[in-house]
């Protein structure tokens, strides 16, 4: 079984989504517009200057390119000198006698003889020929070829410069390139903050503008309430005296609090768009940097920019990579750099008053470990929750984003929202975007609803693998796997619908089955957590006794109904034994702090707890399985024969109510039966047709 959705098991009830449970294929892992982009600014730039200044190219750049280039120029000369045919003196001998040596072309050089041999009948061009040898043995050689030219040979004087420069022009060259970079280097740190490192100090922010974003307030949906206390930002922004009239002031800080891909970012892009002000965003991650002290000067540099550019807004995303509490066992020591870098933003944002202008958005989904001098009233006094869209909320967001493609006259956004339980902003973007890639593969003139409801399971679930071997046994384990979840989820009256059951694998899992929830869950009742547990235990009931044997596909499930049962005994006070104690340690706690705070007797109670949860569960699920065996025999079959259910379809095999519907394998039966003799057959066979087909694909016409 693959519970495919992450849960987050928290005090504060957080909802649940569509759940999955599947036969898992071994261990598995845990875990707008038009407009072009906007030109990110110079670090340290105002906003407004002139676009395209750009500093004077430095003359002493191309000295060192001339000279560089003079000395490869000596040096290919000096090693183009011995190129030519090789030959030995005797042989030098044998050619002059003979006149294929033209006259005064002998030259001796240092190490070598070079001279020009007569063309033949065929080329009439000269070759050169080359007698080489050690320095050493110079003299002899010469005498040689004086006699055996008359001393008609040229003597050449060895060079005095080339020899110094292949022995110290690589060192020279080195040196020369060093001395340009450190000068370099040097004259930018004295043109900026930062000393000897140049701009490493300077903040590596982006200024945008209302036009640069290109996003406002109609382009964010489903967050309404969010929107409304940004709102209030933007209005003092643009009457700032409006609210100082009755002596109150803006909050400094305003803390963007919620789970990825709800719309933190979208929403800090709307408010530049919203407000017509500079807009300086930087993540938290820029700050920090290899040298010590960096992030501090970074803050300090773009709070100055900022103050400059008043009234504006500064955004820091993911705050939380330099926001975290001080010590709490993640530094390594009093001189960390990403405390110091928290020190100087705790600083700047004490340093200035409301009546600067400046106001700064933040965004992190990991609020609980930000520094609590960081969410202080007076530097952070706001805190806007950004939470997962509702059913209206999603609705919203799925017509924001279908904006931009071409829809079918057959899709519902209504179905769409009601199937999309939990799932953010960013999820609804992405199954718009993927139905669009879909219909697009398939040459459709518009997107259609079961693009949108395929796109829905590859977003969450993962791609289908229909080309996956599979073999008749393992098939057979995963029906029977499967048709165990849905036949028990079917029952439970507790349990979430069954929405879908597949044998076709997808993701990392051979077989799942989907539930959809009626409504958004808000919090976890104890009779729909015993009903989720008896579900999944019910995946390797079913298989063990189809198949006598006992396989890791139950995986998931196990881990599902293992963490399920821990949190209901260590946190949410679901056992009579225990009482109404929390006994799970707090999430932020660090790596010198204990585990537990409580006794050795303790755990083991918590542990017998767990166990009787799950043995509870187990022992459920398995009376209902035998109960109703022919039920989980005929689910089982049909998934053999269609590879895909829907939950109606379920619910009619366990009334003993036929489907309606024939198998890809009856299909082209029926049609092969249909053919007349003469006609050539197709090119399709049933040993074509297997289990990796899709169910209810026509053949593709011979």
């Amino acid at each position: 079984m693959t519970q495919h959705h992450t849960q987050d098991h928290h005090d504060k009830a957080s909802a649940v989504g569509s759940r999955s449970f599947g036969f898992a294929q071994g261990k598995q892992p845990e875990g707008k517009n038009g407009k072009p982009p906007a030109t990110p600014d110079q670090p340290g730039s105002k906003p407004g200057a002139k676009p395209g200044t750009a500093p004077p190219a430095n003359r002493n750049m191309w000295w060192l390119v001339a000279f560089t280039v003079i000395v490869f120029m000596l040096l290919m000369v000096f090693s183009n000198s011995n190129t030519g045919n090789r030959i030995d003196l005797a042989e030098f001998q044998t050619l002059y006698e003979n006149g294929q040596i033209e006259e005064g072309s002998v030259v001796i050089n240092q190490d070598s003889i070079v001279a020009l041999r007569r063309g033949d009948q065929v080329s009439k061009k000269p070759t050169q020929v080359v007698i080489t040898f050690n320095p050493a043995s110079q003299e002899v050689f010469s005498k040689e070829v004086m006699q055996i030219t008359n001393n008609t040979a040229t003597a050449k004087k060895p060079s005095s410069l080339m020899p110094f420069i292949l022995t110290f022009g690589p060192f020279l060259l080195l040196l020369a390139l060093i001395w340009f970079f450190v000068s370099r280097g040097l004259r930018n740190a004295q043109s900026g903050p930062g000393g000897m490192l140049g701009s490493f100090g300077k903040s590596k922010h982006r200024v945008l503008t209302k036009e640069m974003t290109g996003v406002t307030f109609t382009d964010v949906a489903g967050i309404e309430e969010a929107k409304e206390e940004v709102g209030e930002i933007i209005e003092f922004l643009r009457h700032p005296k409006k609210f100082t009239k009755l002596g109150g002031r803006i909050p400094r800080g305003v803390l963007l609090i919620g789970e990825p891909g709800c719309g933190k970012t979208l929403l800090a892009k709307a408010i530049a768009g919203e407000a017509d002000v500079p807009f300086f965003t930087i993540s938290g991650s820029d700050f920090v940097e290899m040298f010590v002290g960096v992030g501090a000067s970074r803050v300090r540099d773009l709070f100055k920019n900022a103050k400059e550019s008043a009234p504006c807004i500064i955004f820091l995303d993911e705050i939380d990579a330099v926001g975290r509490k001080r010590g709490s066992g993640f530094s390594s020591g009093g001189n960390d750099e990403r405390e110091q870098t928290l020190n100087a933003i705790l600083v700047e944002m004490d340093g200035f008053n409301s009546g600067d202008g400046v106001i700064v958005v933040a965004a992190t989904n990991r609020a609980d470990v930000l520094d609590p001098a960081l969410v202080r009233p007076g530097r952070f006094d706001r805190q806007i929750v950004v939470p997962l869209p509702d059913i209206k909320g999603r609705l919203e967001i799925l017509k924001v984003h279908a904006k931009k493609v071409m829809l079918g006259p057959d899709v519902d956004f209504e179905r769409v929202a009601r199937m999309t339980p939990m799932f953010s902003g960013a999820d609804l973007a992405a199954i718009i975007n993927e139905g669009a890639i879909a219909a697009t593969m398939q040459n459709k003139d518009f997107i259609e609803q079961e693009d949108l409801e395929e796109a829905r399971d590859k977003v969450k679930y993962g791609r289908a693998r229909k080309s996956h071997v599979r073999e008749a046994e393992e098939n057979h384990a995963t029906a029977y796997h499967e048709a165990g979840h849905a036949v028990i989820q079917a029952l439970l009256k507790e349990a979430d619908p069954v929405h879908k059951v597949t044998i076709i694998p997808r993701g990392q899992s051979l077989g799942a089955t989907f539930s959809l929830p009626e409504k958004d869950r808000v919090g976890y009742g104890l009779r729909w957590l015993t009903a989720t547990m008896r579900v999944a235990c019910g995946g390797r009931i079913a298989e063990q006794r189809a198949t006598g044997d006992i396989s890791s596909g139950a995986s998931g499930d196990i881990s599902q109904v293992t963490t399920l049962a821990k949190v209901m005994i260590e946190e949410w006070g679901m056992s009579e034994r225990l009482g109404f104690i929390r006994y799970r340690g707090e999430d932020n706690q660090g790596p010198l702090m204990p585990g537990k705070d409580y006794s050795d007797e303790t755990a083991k109670i918590i542990d017998e707890e767990v166990r009787r949860l799950v043995d509870e569960a187990y022992r459920d699920a398995q009376q209902m399985i035998d109960e109703r065996w022919d039920k989980v025999e005929a689910v089982a079959e049909a998934l053999l024969k269609f590879e895909v259910l829907s939950g109606e379809e379920v619910h009619k095999i366990m009334r003993g109510e036929p489907l309606g519907r024939s198998s890809l394998a009856d299909i082209l039966a029926s049609q092969r039966r249909s053919t007349p003799p003469s006609a050539p057959t197709p090119t399709s066979t049933d040993e074509d047709e297997g289990p990796d087909a899709a169910p209810g694909m026509l053949p593709a016409p011979a």
